[in-house]
Parts: C-alpha cells; sequence; structure tokens
C-alpha cells in the first residue's frame, strides 16, 4: 500500500505461490493468502490511507475462475494451478471493485494492481510437483531478475496512472520487460462479480469494509 502518495511498505502479495498446498485452517491457502488477507488488511486500514493501494496479482489470473459454491476446495479434487489461478483473478476483481467504491464515494485514493511477470526467485523453483515443470522452465529461459521483477510493483506505486490501472511487463510473453498498463479481461472488469467477491469476502473474513466503501 501507499500513503501520502509514496510508496509504503508493501504487502507481500505473492506469498502463496502456485505451488502452495490446501491449508489446514478456514481458507484454502492460496485465496486466503493473495486475496482474503489482504481484502481485510486494507479494510481495516482504509481510512488512513490517502495515496493509493498497490495489489500483487499474476497473469495466470486469466485462466482462474471463482467458483463461489467451492471457493476452499473442499468438493472438488484439489489443483494448485487453478486454485493460484483464482486467487489471482480475486486480487483483480477486489482491485477494481475497491477502485468503483472509492470513485461513488468522491475518494482521491486510487487502487491499482500489478504482476511481476516470471522473476528468478523461489517462488517457483522452490515449488514441488510436475505440474509446475512450465513454471520452472520459464523461470529458467525467460525471466527476469528479482529487481527488474520489482519494477512493476513500483512503477504502480508510484507513476500517475488513474485507479483500476493493471501494470505488467510489456515484452516477450508478458513475462519481462519494461513495466506498462495492460488490458484487463472482461471477467476481471465484471462489476457483478465484483460486486458479489466483495460481499462474499466481507462474510468469510469478518472484517467490516471502511465505511466510505462499505
Amino acid at each position: 500500500m501507499a500513503g501520502r502518495d509514496r510508496p509504503a511498505d508493501q504487502p507481500r502479495r505473492r506469498g502463496a505461490g502456485p505451488g502452495a498446498h490446501q491449508g489446514q485452517g478456514r481458507f484454502e491457502t492460496q485465496f486466503g493468502v493473495n486475496h482474503l488477507g489482504h481484502f481485510a488488511l486494507t479494510s481495516l486500514l482504509l481510512e488512513h490511507i490517502t495515496g493509493r493501494v498497490v495489489s500483487l496479482s499474476a497473469n495466470a489470473y486469466r485462466f482462474g475462475k471463482i467458483d463461489f459454491d467451492d471457493l476452499n476446495w473442499e468438493r472438488r479434487k484439489y489443483n494448485a494451478n487453478r486454485s493460484y489461478a483464482q486467487s489471482k483473478l480475486a486480487v483483480l476483481l477486489f482491485t477494481e471493485e475497491l477502485q468503483r467504491r472509492l470513485t461513488a464515494a468522491g475518494s482521491g485514493v486510487r487502487a491499482v494492481a500489478a504482476h511481476p511477470g516470471a522473476a528468478t526467485t523461489n517462488a517457483i523453483t522452490n515449488s514441488g510437483g510436475q505440474e509446475n515443470m512450465m513454471f520452472r522452465f520459464i523461470n529458467r529461459f525467460f525471466a527476469q531478475t528479482p529487481a527488474q521483477g520489482a519494477l512493476e510493483t513500483l512503477y504502480a506505486a508510484v507513476a500517475d496512472i488513474p485507479g483500476g490501472t493493471f501494470v505488467g511487463p510489456g515484452g516477450r510473453m508478458g513475462v519481462s520487460g519494461a513495466p506498462k498498463p495492460l488490458k484487463l479481461s472482461k471477467t476481471a472488469l465484471d462489476p457483478e462479480l465484483g460486486r458479489r467477491l466483495w460481499d462474499t469476502s466481507a462474510e468469510l473474513t469478518k472484517v467490516a469494509p471502511a465505511p466510505a466503501v462499505a
């Protein structure tokens, strides 16, 4: 998050990567870490934010689907990659819905999102399972350095961009290159889906959104 239009400590929203497993607590690990935790944190801090909220998503969101009947993967066979994609789509739905509510409230706070592309960090190299061989291949041959991967988040935090912007690498395959605003899918921009996820997230976390965006 950023306050007073300057970057503050950024929540690490990719703490649960595509190799994470089903959690033992109230929520499936990736959905809980990548989305619900940050929905709750933002709701609690929003009244004190004067600059912008930056959320970290991933291009894998395009493969995501929000299954409201089984958000915690209790009825289906668990699939880490599909779960990861669902959580990253949720991040963008949350970002766009938050921006709509901020705009309606007349707030100058901006909600934006970014994805770092592929960076040579242990988020992928330490994830196990055959299903992540593709990610490790991309990480080895196409990824950028961790410093380069951080540029998208920094751009989202400090560049003069409108609320609702999604920033990512502008180079080959969308996994590397200089940061630039990207076009979001119709699903990520769906206001009805965004509202439903917002209400569901508030119910699951038991955290009431700030009055201005409730």
